[in-house]
C-alpha cells in the first residue's frame, strides 16, 4: 500500500514550507519531483532546492509529466491528461517502492485550490493526506500588504478562462483570478476596476504591480512577457476590485503612489 502525502509548498520560497510540511518530507520514503519539459527546468530545481535544504540525501524520483492535448475539448483533454499523469506516478512509485511506503509530493500553493493532485491521486489505490501550505492568494495579499476582502464584502475566486469567457461576475465586488496564461484582464471593460498582480510571489524574482486597470494592464502584460522570456515559465495571480470596494489601507497606499514594485 502507498501512502501519499501532498505538501503545500507555497509559491517557491523554501521558507514557505510549514514545520508540519518539513516533518512530512523528512518522514517520507520517497519524494516525487515532476519535470515539465524544456524551458521549465527551474520548477524542478526549486523543488530540489527545498529538498536539499529540508531533506538532504533522501530518495527522490524524477518524473517527466505528459502534456495535455490542446486539440481536445478542454474538460476531455484534462481528464485524459490526468489519466496519463496518474499512470506516470504509478510507474515511478512502483519502481522505487515495490514493497510500498510513504510518498511525498510538493504542490505549488495549496493542494485544495485549483490544483488537481488530489483528483489524480483518486485514480490510484493510494491513501492520500494533505499538509496545507501558503496559497498564492495569501502570498499576493502579503506582497501588496492588502486585505483580501473589503469590509462586509465577499470574494470570488475564478480562473483566467472563466474570466475571459464570462467577464467580471456582475454580482461580485472582488475577484481573484488564477491560472491565467493569456492576460484575461485585458478582455474586460477596464473602467472602474483596480488590479493587484503578482508573479513569482515570495521569491527573489518577485514582481508586483497595482493600480487602476486601464493604466496598469499594459505594464502587467509587458512585465509578464519579459519575465516569461527570461525564466521560461511564470506563475502569477491577481485581485480585481470594483471602485468603491476598497478599504482605507488600500486607498492610502494608492494615494501614496504605491503602484509598481519589484523585489529581487
Amino acid at each position: 500500500m502507498i501512502d501519499l502525502v501532498l505538501i503545500g509548498a507555497g509559491t517557491g520560497h523554501p521558507d514557505h514550507l510549514t514545520l508540519q510540511g518539513v516533518r512530512a518530507l523528512q518522514q517520507a520514503d520517497l519524494v516525487v519531483v515532476p519535470r515539465k519539459g524544456t524551458g521549465k527546468e527551474d520548477l524542478a530545481h526549486l523543488r530540489l532546492a527545498m529538498l536539499n535544504r529540508h531533506r538532504p540525501g533522501g530518495a527522490v524520483a524524477n518524473i517527466d509529466l505528459p502534456v495535455r492535448d490542446a486539440d481536445l475539448p478542454y474538460l476531455d483533454g484534462v481528464e485524459r491528461w490526468h489519466d496519463a499523469i496518474a499512470h506516470v506516478w504509478a510507474q515511478a512509485v512502483a519502481a522505487a517502492l515495490p514493497q510500498g511506503g510513504t510518498v511525498a509530493m510538493l504542490v505549488w500553493g495549496d493542494p485544495s485550490l485549483y490544483d488537481s493532485s488530489l483528483r489524480i491521486a483518486a485514480r490510484l489505490n493510494w491513501r492520500a493526506r494533505v499538509v496545507p501550505g501558503i496559497t498564492a492568494i495569501q502570498a499576493l495579499c502579503a506582497a501588496h500588504a492588502i486585505p483580501l476582502n473589503a469590509l462586509g464584502s465577499d470574494v470570488r475566486i475564478t480562473t483566467g478562462r472563466r474570466l475571459r469567457d464570462a467577464g467580471f461576475p456582475p454580482d461580485a465586488d472582488r475577484v481573484v483570478v488564477m491560472l491565467d496564461g493569456t492576460c484575461a484582464f485585458a478582455t474586460l471593460d477596464p473602467k472602474g476596476l483596480q488590479i493587484w498582480w503578482g508573479a513569482y510571489l515570495g521569491m527573489p524574482e518577485q514582481l508586483i504591480q497595482a493600480g487602476p486597470l486601464p493604466d496598469t494592464a499594459p505594464r502587467i502584460t509587458a512585465a509578464r512577457t519579459a519575465a516569461r522570456a527570461t525564466h521560461g515559465w511564470i506563475m502569477d495571480c491577481y485581485l480585481l476590485a470594483r471602485d468603491g470596494s476598497h478599504s482605507a489601507p488600500e486607498l492610502l497606499q494608492h494615494n501614496h503612489g504605491r503602484r509598481i514594485h519589484s523585489v529581487g
